[in-house]
C-alpha cells in the first residue's frame, strides 16, 4: 500500500488558521484522487475535501468557503489550507489517497491522523 504520512495539526483559536498536509510514498504509484476526512469519537468519518490529479476540487458544504484543498503532484503532496476555523471543526483529520499502482493495481491508503482541535 501506499504509505500517506499527514503533518500540521494542532491547537488554534476560533477565527484562526492550520495548514494540514499529507505526503505519500512507497513505490511505484499514481494517485488520482486525493481527499481529506474528518472524524470525532462516537461519529463517522466524513468527507471534508477532495482533490483530482488535475486539481479539481470539492468541499462539503460545512467548510465551503473557508477551507482550500490543494495538491503538489511532483510531490506527491496534499495540502489542506482551513481558515476562519470554528470549534465545531474539532477532529482528528485524515488524509487519503486513491489511485493505482504499478499501473494496473488498485490502490486506496489512509493516514494515521492528525488532531486539530479550535477553542472558542
Amino acid at each position: 500500500q501506499v504509505q500517506l504520512v499527514e503533518s500540521g495539526g494542532g491547537w488554534v483559536q476560533a477565527g484562526g488558521s492550520l495548514r494540514l498536509s499529507c505526503t505519500a510514498s512507497g513505490g511505484n504509484f499514481n494517485i488520482n484522487l486525493f481527499g481529506w476526512y474528518r472524524q470525532t469519537p462516537g461519529k463517522q468519518r466524513e468527507m471534508v475535501a477532495t482533490v483530482t490529479r488535475s486539481g479539481n476540487t470539492n468541499y462539503s458544504d460545512d467548510v465551503k468557503g473557508r477551507f482550500t484543498a490543494s495538491r503538489d503532484n511532483a510531490a506527491n503532496t496534499v495540502y489542506l489550507q482551513m481558515d476562519d476555523l470554528k470549534p465545531e471543526d474539532t477532529a482528528t483529520y485524515y488524509c487519503n489517497a486513491k489511485g493505482v499502482r504499478w499501473g494496473v493495481v488498485p490502490s486506496d491508503s489512509w493516514g494515521k491522523g492528525t488532531l486539530v482541535t479550535v477553542s472558542s
